[in-house]
């Protein structure tokens, strides 16, 4: 299976393993008063660039170029059509980079190098921050000088009053990985003077450390687990629902301990929360909530906590933009955004129908159940459910090929989204005749 080894032996977290030095480093130099703004900008762009070009090699230029392209855009448009330009061209390059994936895998069966992955991976969150900065102004929380490309001032200062968001766009604790911070906590961070407090810092990171040390040791005995078993090729009627479960157990092993790497690395660097504050605060939310997705029977809530900062994103782009349909509308753009292989397109379609499927049912159940035993066995009844179907979406976009997305469409485990699709039907018909 080589997409699960792919998958799970991708460098990302070496490199970002590496980079834990030049945070400490940064965060130490942010202590000296001659340590200026500028030169903390210098600094983490430096560093974004070298680790850039360590990681994807000559594929870097894929990110410097509408990075560039993107601050030109935004430093030349007004307020109020910078964002649909930079949003269109951040789109359409992205698109044609992952269309060149779709053709090496696809059209010349070849597999693609893991530094375009990596390529690949850094141009979705480079698309975060574009569009997240392009929000910020077109909506007057950040304030650019429009038209400052064909102003006649010389071209240092021009260059001084762009590193912002060169270094913002580009910035290394965020390049691989991590979760989406907003310019303005950006800002604020290389503006400030104030770094990590030691003792909060010393903890939080053991403590950190020690959770992905466990992850991994839980990821391993997963791995040999798996290994030693069938896959979906092989499984037969219910087996296959313990084959699915198990691999998407390992996903998300997987993207927990890269989560908390990332997160770590970001505050290391400064960027993350700090002694006395709560997630959301400053443009800032860690994307791994374990114990809720791990613990809750409802669709819903698991989407919105699952890579938190990414939904949040999204609902802010796309959700809150959106006349109707608007989850159908972000679950497609979601599709869009990751590459739109055929498993990607089915599992987010098949994802959007979930979450609407849930809402009904936890609304029909919370009218009608009453009584603690029935509620507590509804309870177990939905968490079950809720996992073997995140097991199956999950599934679904991660294998991405036709052939792999067949056999588990073939498979048993295609009774559980069933089951919320028949039940969407039918309370659907119910809601409208009682309305």
């Amino acid at each position: 299976m080589d997409w699960l080894q792919l998958f799970f032996l991708h460098p990302v977290s070496l490199y970002q393993g590496a980079a834990f030095p030049f945070a400490l480093l940064f965060n130490y130099l942010c202590n000296m008063d001659s340590f200026s703004t500028n030169a903390r900008c210098l600094f983490l762009l430096a560093g974004g660039g070298a680790l850039a070009l360590t990681a994807m090699g000559s594929f870097a230029v894929l990110v410097f170029i509408p990075a560039l392209c993107a601050v030109v855009l935004i430093y030349s448009l007004g307020p109020q059509e910078v964002h649909r330009r930079t949003f269109f061209f951040q789109m359409t390059w992205q698109t044609l980079c992952h269309l060149g994936l779709h053709y090496t895998e696809y059209y010349l069966q070849e597999p693609p190098s893991t530094r375009f992955y990596i390529t690949l991976s850094s141009l979705m969150l480079l698309t975060q921050r574009v569009t997240s900065l392009s929000l910020d102004i077109c909506e007057g929380k950040v304030d650019v000088a429009s038209g400052g490309i064909r102003s006649r001032s010389f071209l240092p200062e021009h260059l001084c009053k762009a590193l912002p968001y060169f270094s913002y766009l580009l910035f290394f604790p965020s390049l691989l990985g991590g979760p989406l911070c907003s310019f303005q906590r950006f800002q604020s961070r290389v503006q400030g003077s104030n770094s990590l407090y030691p003792r909060y810092s010393f903890w939080a990171l053991t403590w950190r450390g020690l959770q992905i040390l466990g992850l991994q040791g839980l990821k391993v005995f997963l791995t040999g687990v798996v290994s030693a078993g069938v896959g979906l090729a092989d499984c037969q009627q219910l087996q296959c629902i313990y084959v699915m479960w198990s691999t998407a157990g390992l996903f998300k092993l997987t993207y927990y301990s890269h989560w908390l790497l990332d997160d770590s690395l970001l505050c290391v660097a400064g960027f993350g929360l700090e002694l006395g504050q709560s997630p959301g605060e400053e443009g800032y939310i860690p994307d791994a909530d374990i114990w809720t997705l791990e613990t809750t029977h409802k669709i819903s809530l698991f989407t919105r906590r699952w890579n938190q900062s990414t939904a949040r994103w999204l609902r802010r782009l796309i959700f809150q933009h959106s006349g109707a349909w608007p989850l159908l509308q972000t679950f497609a753009f979601s599709a869009w955004w990751h590459g739109l292989h055929p498993g990607q397109v089915f599992g987010f379609l098949c994802w959007a129908v979930m979450v609407e499927a849930d809402y009904l049912i936890h609304a029909f159940a919370n009218l009608f159940i009453r009584s603690w035993p029935l509620r507590l066995l509804y309870r177990t009844l939905t968490w079950a459910h809720t996992q073997l179907i995140i097991a199956y979406i999950m599934l679904a976009v991660e294998v991405r090929s036709l052939s792999s997305l067949w056999l588990l469409c073939n498979s048993y485990n295609s009774i559980f989204p069933m089951v919320y699709c028949i039940l969407l039907l039918l309370l659907a018909k119910r809601k409208y005749k009682f309305n």
